[in-house]
């Protein structure tokens, strides 16, 4: 019997650095949306106590250096599952992206297995299980859009945002995580207000939400990558209302209200960058 389970990439709408803690992560506020661009992951139970990982895709490893084998293994030695699982992922998000493509594996699977198993685990006990490896894995067990504080493992559900569709542009590059955090020197960063994009959410105000997205990160990137900041650029040139990078990059996206000209940006990026999406928010 195999079981499916959806994992949706996520946009950062902010993304504030507030500074260095004693464990070594940063302490950050983070609103994050889910979009619908997804990863597809299908769960099977195995005799064997073993875990298979089946993945086409030269850019991801098959192993325990995966994070939703990593997610498999310690829920089943949380939950002292005997049996073993083969988990098959269909990767449509890009890797090394800044959307959470590995965080949102590790979610599905840590859901899938619960529901493999009928164990009925309330998804605020795997979002705590998640953050034991990976920061935004808390975040994704749940999707929709929230805030999330701390190391990334302090969830708090908000409104969605105004319906509106996202043009998404990666450059043909992988952005580290861990390199862009050692270089942060959070009294030198860009603070975006996060209450200003709290009060968009809930106003439902798709001007104000795109006036006032921001990404800490964003210098960082931008200056190890130009082509991110280009990719920018051309984005507002064409068009696109709120233009932000996702994480810790490298993506790009840009909100925009109406479908026609969502479409003429989509088309326009193209000349840009190779992988161009247009997707709608589902968070």
């Amino acid at each position: 019997m195999a079981l499916l389970e959806k994992a949706p990439a996520k946009i950062n709408l902010s993304l504030d650095v507030l500074g260095k803690r004693n464990d070594g992560y940063h302490n950050v506020e983070m609103i994050m949306t889910t979009i619908d661009l997804a990863d597809r992951i299908e769960l099977s139970p195995l005799e064997q106590d073993k875990i298979i990982i089946s993945l086409e895709s030269r850019y991801v490893p098959n192993d325990e250096r995966n994070l939703a084998y990593k997610a498999a293994e310690i829920f089943k030695e949380k939950y002292g599952i005997k049996m073993g699982v083969h988990i098959k992922i269909e990767k449509n998000i890009p890797v090394s992206a800044g959307l959470g493509g590995g965080s949102t594996d590790a979610a599905a699977v840590l859901r899938g297995m619960n529901r493999l198993w009928n164990l009925n685990i309330p998804l605020k006990e795997l979002a705590e299980l998640g953050a034991t490896i990976g920061s935004d894995i808390s975040f994704c067990v749940y999707g929709n859009t929230a805030i999330a504080r701390g190391f990334g493992e302090k969830i708090e559900k908000l409104d969605s945002p105004p319906p509106c569709w996202v043009v998404l542009a990666k450059p043909d590059i992988g952005v580290s995580t861990r390199t862009i955090f050692a270089r942060v020197k959070v009294d030198e960063l860009y603070h975006p207000d996060t209450n200003n994009i709290l009060e968009a959410l809930t106003e439902k105000d798709f001007s104000k939400l795109c006036r006032n997205i921001g990404n800490s990160l964003e210098q960082i990137t931008q200056y190890l990558h130009p082509e991110v900041r280009q990719i920018k650029e051309a984005m507002r040139q064409i068009g696109a209302t709120g233009v932000l990078m996702s994480g810790s990059g490298p993506t790009v996206y840009g909100l925009v209200e109406h479908e026609n000209k969502a479409r003429r940006i989509y088309n326009g990026m193209r000349g840009f960058c190779e992988e161009v999406y247009l997707v709608r928010l589902i968070g």
